[in-house]
């Protein structure tokens, strides 16, 4: 239990020290919140439901990126490097090797939240009930979980600057076509319809319907969950493949 809650603290450490995580988790999502809500908010109408709705848009696409870009490179960046061969030959089984990776992700979406939410607070004085706060939160943290999937599956990759550029571009489409960007009702027909099937557009969508005081469309559960099965069951079929190449 000790190494594993040392390891634990080692990946949490990593994560913060990695410039990708506080560039594209931290800085992006509260400069486009300042951008979209206090320069280009002139054509809506209730600017505190908008300021709500762009401050829940802004925390699921920090949240999406660190899953899908920080874990990625990383699993990619320790193989390479041969760590991920040397944990092998350590009391730390690979259950309890992602099983860190998973928690010190988690601490650092926890940190994401709490950070984008207050800055949505100070810069726009955005108020919401206790339980919205709290609700909103949870769901973030929790519907998150097909984009770790993603991330390990992108950490199957045999070079860090293929994941990079790969989990970037990824990471950028799902984020633009799922409306975490611009709403989507004012995007052509044909990418509303597409984004209905996205886990982007289904994460976020479950934080615009509660600051909005009603939940989580049930499809909304159901499509987040149909995509972490099939990133696990890819993920997993693929490093089986590579550990029995090995």
């Amino acid at each position: 239990m000790k190494g594993l809650l040392m390891q634990c603290r080692m990946e949490i450490i990593k994560i913060l020290r990695n410039p990708y995580y506080v560039f594209w988790s931290l800085l992006m999502p509260i400069v486009f919140y300042v951008i979209f809500t206090r320069i280009f908010n002139n054509a809506f109408d209730n600017d505190q439901e908008w300021q709500a709705h762009y401050l829940m848009s802004m925390t699921t696409f920090s949240v999406m990126g660190s899953a899908i870009m920080t874990l990625g490179i990383r699993l990619v960046e320790e193989r390479t490097q041969g760590w991920s061969l040397f944990m092998r030959i350590t009391p730390i089984s690979t259950s309890a090797y992602f099983f860190a990776k998973m928690v010190g992700q988690t601490v650092i979406h926890i940190l994401s939240i709490i950070v984008i939410f207050t800055a949505g607070g100070f810069i726009n004085r955005v108020t919401l009930s206790p339980l919205e706060w709290l609700l909103s939160g949870l769901w973030i943290l929790l519907a998150s979980a097909p984009f770790l999937a993603l991330g390990v599956l992108f950490g199957t990759m045999k070079r860090v600057d293929t994941v990079s550029g790969v989990s970037n571009l990824v990471y950028l489409l799902l984020a633009l076509s799922g409306g975490m960007w611009m709403p989507l009702e004012i995007m052509p027909t044909i990418v509303q319809k597409i984004a209905q099937w996205l886990p982007s557009y289904n994460f976020g969508n479950g934080a615009w319907q509660i600051v909005r005081g009603n939940g989580p469309d049930v499809s909304n559960v159901l499509v987040l969950i149909g995509y972490l099965i099939i990133f696990m069951v890819l993920s997993s079929y693929i490093r089986r493949k590579q550990e029995a190449a090995v």
